[in-house]
């Protein structure tokens, strides 16, 4: 090794490196890229071969400063160079540990001002025990696997100084370049020694595992090996023996084929690809997807059917049992059953062979149109599902399409995939077991899409009654009849659904449940439900109509009645737990509108009943929610002002611009309304719908608003019995509106005693329930004349009632 034969202490050109460092007595090649690099490789080529080698403190710095330097290197030597395009390969030497003491310059190059830094090297026992452990251990670690340059190990071996056995070792430890420059700045050999003695055994622990984890794979490898030849040999004495497993389950999947009843271009593409799985080794990867597709293909319900007899009488009971209620939707669902009926019996009276069947499939005559059940949540759109394939005697498959949108998931993936299923229209089938199942599904409104595709347009082939008796599945890759397939789905709303969709559906609509109605479920079917699902005998807890009532008023506003079983459910589990804490001291529970406190709490929500009295500028109003309906007040305050009028109480933009219709009406009523015609110049007028922060729109309260207002002007009071509901026109026309019956049963509840309605909506009347009819009196009008004259209290002068004509006045 070449010696340094007096201290350094000159001015040499700098090359930073950026994660590499070469101890003094080691060679290595190193690539120089960088124009500062280059050009210092270069000059110290041209002026004594010397150059000083210093690591940068971060490696993706391309154009390092000073400061960015680490302040020990090594001064090298270059023994060979080669040039290969701007950049320079160099083989060089490390001679000696230096420390920069100051730049001199740093254009074109850096050049710098080095002092030598001499190691401190010990002896005695513990240095050479430090000597001989290193230098076992590295022999153990090459044993293991590690690579390291021949030379450079044999020169280890072959004997030499501590100090020359850590820089050796310093460079080819596995180590960070942090690590490698903190062995280069130490002095002490002793200290160097013992740092590396310790990444020495880290390295050796990796080595050990890495041979571990080989040794296990490469038995592992072995193993499989011994037993693919064992199973050849076992395969050779089966053949020998006549006892073929493979060919076996070949056989097995024939007969299935035969027995699935699967029509014939089916059959034929089974048969297909049984050959192709005969000629295959039972460990070819693609036997496995083979195997898989015929048995799904063997396992559909290509000809069983459940029996189909439709009893309307026996539908009929069923749907009453299970449902209370919903009149109009258990009559549609009643007729569509008996179109299926008659169609089915047309078949069996004529000569139907399979041509002709196949004909009126072809031709879209096997089924009736898809049923659309729309509706708010709760109202019992998918128990009904249920009670319709119970009635039916048929298999019921629910398949929710909240959140799909994937088409794959309609469709199925192409077995080209790993992984590949059937869409679950097919699953749903198979799951059956059955071809005419009642097929449900749920919350078709919430399909979504994305660049996976559309799978709303996936359904439109299955939702056709002239397409989907030849489905086409992307894995099954031959058509399924889903003609035979009762298809029921559901939503919430309309909107969403596209319209080729929507098309295909026949839409029935579940309005919500009336508080009679819920009254009678809770009563006749929820209250023994949840007694029974909390293990409580029949007669112990008690719950009287009133709480049952109060139960539906205070604690549940909504369309259907989950909310209402979940409040029965909090009763029984209290009452569970009294039980359980004193088995004894009390048997039975009575619990009637002043005991429900304890159970439910205070009230959740306040019912508005009738005012006291009659009052000046308020008139009540009907609104239509998905919770049932409710009665709404109609406030109007007039103050002095510039002719604005302010609408709040959280209006929509229809409900507004009825606020505005009603307010240009009583302004062009002007002289028949008894005011003076620049009235509305010098006046303020503020109406308001309480419960701010309940969200109002819809043009029914139009009536209200324009009584309001005339009320207001005319201080006239507004008779407090009297609801109205009803759009109105600026000439005056009362319009027709919905949600009649809902609205009726509101007024009713809040204690009203004549309700105001557009002639138009008397029809409506039919579905209102016979004691909410008897309770009420009904006014039918078509103009609003007619609306003041019957709303408006007599005059207190005269004491009759208050004249609307065209030339009378209305004054208090």
């Amino acid at each position: 090794m070449d010696q340094i034969e007096k201290p350094i202490d000159q001015i040499l050109p700098v090359v930073p490196i950026r994660d590499g460092i070469v101890f003094p007595g080691t060679e290595m090649i190193l690539t120089f890229g960088r124009q500062r690099s280059v050009s210092a490789i270069e000059a110290a080529q041209s002026s004594g071969k010397k150059v000083v080698l210093v690591m940068q403190k971060n490696s993706n710095i391309n154009d390092p400063t000073p400061g960015d330097l680490y302040q020990v290197g090594t001064v090298g030597e270059i023994i060979q160079m080669m040039k290969n395009e701007g950049e320079i390969n160099a083989l060089v030497r490390g001679l000696a540990k230096v420390e920069i003491s100051s730049y001199e310059a740093v254009e074109p190059f850096f050049v710098a001002r080095v002092l030598e830094i001499g190691d401190v090297v010990e002896e005695g026992d513990e240095v050479r025990a430090l000597f001989n452990h290193l230098t076992s251990e590295l022999r153990r670690a090459v044993k293991l696997g590690k690579t390291m340059d021949f030379l450079t190990f044999m020169n280890i071996m072959s004997g030499v100084t501590p100090l020359v056995l850590s820089h050796q070792v310093g460079s080819v430890l596995d180590i960070k370049p942090s690590e490698r420059q903190e062995l280069l700045e130490l002095a002490s050999v002793k200290a160097r020694l013992e740092k590396e003695v310790g990444h020495l055994a880290r390295e050796l622990k990796i080595l050990e595992l890495e041979k571990k984890i080989a040794t296990k794979t490469q038995e592992k490898f072995d193993k499989n090996m011994r037993e693919q030849v064992l199973r050849e040999r076992m395969k050779t004495i089966e053949k020998e023996l006549g006892e073929d497993d493979e060919n076996k389950e070949v056989k097995d999947l024939a007969d299935k084929i035969k027995k699935a009843g699967m029509p014939e271009e089916v059959r034929l593409k089974a048969e297909k690809e049984l050959g192709r799985l005969s000629q295959m080794s039972q460990y070819n990867p693609e036997s496995s997807y083979v195997r898989t597709y015929l048995d799904w293909l063997v396992e559909l319900p290509w000809a069983v059917a459940s029996p189909n007899n439709v009893n309307i009488t026996d539908a009929e009971r069923v749907l009453n049992e299970d449902h209370y209620g919903l009149k109009k939707i258990k009559e549609r669902i009643l007729e569509y059953l008996a179109v299926m009926k008659l169609r089915a019996h047309a078949q069996q009276s004529t000569d139907n062979t399979e041509q002709t069947a196949e004909k009126t499939k072809k031709e879209g005559k096997g089924a009736p149109t898809i049923l659309c059940f729309v509706g708010p949540p709760g109202v019992g759109k998918t128990s009904i599902g249920k009670s319709i394939a119970r009635s039916l005697g048929r298999k019921f498959v629910k398949m929710s399409l909240g959140g799909i949108r994937d088409e794959a998931e309609i469709r199925g993936h192409r077995r080209t995939y790993v992984g590949a299923l059937p869409g679950r229209i097919i699953q749903g089938v198979k799951q059956a077991g059955t071809k005419n199942p009642v097929f449900m599904l749920d919350e078709i409104d919430k399909v979504g899409t994305d660049f996976r595709g559309d799978p709303s347009a996936a359904l439109l082939e299955a939702l056709d009654p002239e397409q989907n008796y030849a489905f086409s599945d992307h894995y099954l890759e031959v058509a399924f009849d889903l003609s035979d397939v009762f298809f029921i789905t559901t939503c919430n709303v309309l909107d969403t659904i596209p319209p080729a969709l929507r098309d295909r559906l026949e839409v029935i609509h579940f309005p919500g449940y009336t508080e009679e109605e819920k009254f009678h479920i809770a009563r006749d079917f929820l209250f023994g439900k949840q007694r029974e699902l909390h293990g409580l005998p029949k007669d112990i807890v008690r719950l009287t109509n009133q709480a049952i009532y109060a139960i539906i008023r205070r604690y549940t506003r909504e369309a259907g009645v989950r909310n209402l079983e979940r409040e029965l459910a909090t009763i029984f589990r209290k009452v569970a737990k009294k039980i359980a804490d004193a088995p004894v001291s009390k048997k039975h529970f009575t619990i009637g509108p002043g005991g429900l406190h304890p159970y439910l709490g205070s009230y959740k929500f306040t019912s508005y009943f009738a005012e006291k009295k009659d009052e000046v500028g308020m008139s009540t109003g009907l609104a239509w929610t998905e919770a049932g309906g409710d009665i709404l007040f109609i406030e109007v305050a007039l103050m002095p002002g510039r002719g604005s009028l302010t609408l709040t109480g959280q209006l929509g933009d229809v409900m507004k611009e009825s606020g505005q219709a009603a307010l240009s009406y009583v302004r062009s009523r002007w002289k028949v309304l008894g005011l003076p015609e620049k009235f509305f110049q010098k006046l303020d007028i503020h109406v308001h719908v309480p419960e701010g922060a309940v969200p109002k729109d819809g043009p029914s309260a139009g009536a209200a608003i324009a009584t309001a207002i005339v009320s207001a002007l005319t201080k006239i009071p507004v008779k407090r019995v009297m609801a109205m509901t009803g759009e109105i026109t600026l000439r005056g026309r009362v319009l027709e509106i919905g949600g009649v019956k809902e609205k009726v049963i509101a007024a009713h509840r809040a204690g009203i005693k004549i309700v105001i309605l557009p002639k138009n909506n008397k029809k409506d009347l039919e579905d209102i329930p016979k004691s909410v009819l008897s309770d009420l009196s009904f006014h039918f009008v078509e103009h609003m004349d007619e609306v003041l004259r019957l709303a408006l209290i007599k005059s207190k002068t005269t004491e009759k009632p208050v004249p609307v004509a065209t030339h009378l006045h209305l004054t208090a």
